[in-house]
């Protein structure tokens, strides 16, 4: 039978319950394990796909369409767990669902209530992922103890264990042990009043993982056994990781966590496989080359906004012995100042996607800068958009050229709305969203990348390529190297007399890992690794 892992956070938010589940996730299928990874979020949008960026960071989609917290990213990094719609739920999601049966008469009358039926949904929603070919659901809880939204979803994992026998559940609590300098040492209590928190609602942890800047020591570990009542070994202490993330799965197992959750839950594992994953942090560690890649966008400020972005581009680097130095332009700064003052001496230049028009003028120009300076240029979704834009104005002297998600009144709007999508309010999941098929031109960059003809990516977007304008493109120099099967749809536009300036339509962030980067990415900082290489010396 399924067991069940359920992955709760204390103390401050932000502090990597996604990255140690999927770790834990990557230990346990190392040890031949079937895993399914589930995130549950107790804000009330039904999706993170309306969010602004800053407020949520970036939007992760699957392959299926679904629009989905950032931590499912971890998941696929680490795992090869498949996920689908049925791996993030939301409080919006689980009530609409309530409200829908109540709706239809589907609780004959009697007056819905938290308890039971929203938690009872919540539970139909993690046994979703239990199935006989499946040995672990791994289920994280976005938010903190003590959050009030987040009660109804920690009242049903506490009802799991009566429904299915505690044997079968464990329940692993991420918590922070603050540093004060002043006093020179850790300080365990906001972890004991955090399980304290669990405690009272009926929740005792069976292991505890604790983040900290540097090691808090064994006398500080036993402490918090002793008055968090778990066991002085499943006390798992994890420091910040000095290289990178990829490094947590390695501190865990130095803790023997994966033994320890085998052992708690009554399971027959295999030993743990790793020689592979120890040969990746080893290139992690010791980079031979270093390239600095310039990320033009509009929500900068806040990392996690590009998140596949910025771990796609070192997965390249890992496959390149190659230390990436991501030099973040904010999009309006460059059009303040100019491309040639931000990005002059930059190896590459990526812009990734985005909505609305502000900051747009200055990812155009920093296409046209990388174009007419021979810098490699990667566009993702917005940023293949602006790079259509930027080559119908200065090279095909379209000068209106336009979006017409931006200038609706354009005379050249080569990039515009899906004629079934003319006339739409709603923003929620009107997009073109999910795993859509693609075929490449021979002779193309992207080819070269790929290795194959047909491939499949995931989207996000609203607005295409314009495909009145093709014949045009293609007459000025550049190319639409990948379509839609069918022709329809141009996927990838490279400019043919460049050394590699690729633009897709497509989100290929969303299926990189650290050891099977994306063939674009791999392409892309094999290029700027040749450009700094063979830049003049006085440039570099």
């Amino acid at each position: 039978m399924t067991r069940h892992i359920f992955v709760t956070g204390g103390v401050v938010s932000s502090l990597g319950k996604g990255l140690t589940s999927a770790s834990i996730g990557m230990l346990l299928e190392r040890r031949g394990l079937t895993v399914r990874m589930q995130k549950l979020d107790p804000y009330i949008n039904v999706d993170p796909g309306t969010m602004s960026p800053y407020q949520h960071g970036e939007v992760y989609v699957l392959d299926d369409g679904s629009e989905t917290d950032l931590d499912l990213g971890h998941y696929e990094r680490f795992t090869s767990s498949p996920l689908n719609r049925d791996s993030n739920y939301t409080t919006g999601q689980i009530y609409q669902t309530v409200i829908e049966k109540e709706r239809r008469g589907e609780y004959l009358g009697r007056t819905v209530q938290v308890v039971p039926h929203i938690t009872d949904e919540i539970k139909a929603s993690i046994r979703r992922l239990a199935a006989p070919d499946v040995d672990v659901v791994i289920t994280e809880l976005g938010g903190t103890i003590g959050d009030i939204e987040g009660l109804p979803f920690l009242e049903a994992i506490r009802q799991i264990p009566l429904d299915i026998g505690k044997e079968k559940c464990l329940f692993i609590h991420l918590t922070l042990v603050p540093y004060l300098k002043a006093a020179r040492e850790a300080k365990t209590k906001p972890t004991q009043h955090s399980v304290q928190q669990l405690r009272t609602i009926g929740i005792q942890p069976d292991i505890l993982v604790c983040r900290t800047e540097r090691p808090i020591g064994r006398e500080h570990t036993d402490k918090i056994a002793l008055f968090c009542n778990v066991e002085k070994r499943a006390v798992i202490e994890e420091v910040d990781k000095e290289y990178s993330i990829y490094e947590v799965p390695m501190g865990l197992v130095e803790h023997k966590l994966d033994e320890l959750i085998i052992e708690k839950l009554g399971m027959e594992a295999g030993q743990l496989q790793l020689d592979d994953y120890r040969e990746l942090i080893h290139r992690i560690r010791n980079p031979r080359h270093e390239v600095t890649i310039a990320v033009v966008g509009k929500y900068i400020e806040h990392r996690d906004a590009y998140k596949s972005i910025y771990e796609s581009l070192d997965h390249a680097g890992f496959q390149h012995s190659t230390r990436i130095i991501a030099k973040r332009i904010e999009a309006e700064d460059l059009e303040r100042q100019g491309a040639e003052a931000l990005l002059k001496g930059v190896d590459g230049v990526l812009i990734p996607g985005g909505f609305g028009m502000r900051g747009v003028e200055g990812k155009i120009q920093a296409a046209r800068y990388a174009r007419e300076n021979n810098v490699p240029y990667f566009g993702i979704c917005l940023g293949m958009q602006v790079a259509v834009i930027e080559f119908a104005r200065n090279v095909m002297g379209l000068q209106d050229a336009n979006s017409s998600e931006f200038d609706g009144d354009t005379q050249h709007p080569v990039i515009c709305l899906l004629e079934e999508q003319v006339g739409m309010v709603e923003k929620g999941g009107t997009m073109r969203l999910g795993s859509q098929p693609c075929v490449l031109a021979e002779g193309s960059n992207s080819l070269q990348a790929y290795g194959t003809v047909e491939i499949n990516e995931r989207h996000r977007h609203r607005y295409e390529f314009n495909p009145q304008y093709r014949e045009q493109y293609i007459h000025a120099g550049m190319a639409p190297v990948g379509t839609s099967p069918d022709g329809g749809l141009v996927e990838i536009v490279e400019v043919t007399d460049h050394p590699w300036y690729v633009a897709v339509q497509y989100h290929p962030e969303f299926k990189s890992q650290p050891n099977k980067p994306h063939p674009l990415f791999t392409g892309f900082i094999g290029a700027a690794l040749h450009q700094r290489q063979t830049r003049p010396k006085q440039l570099v």
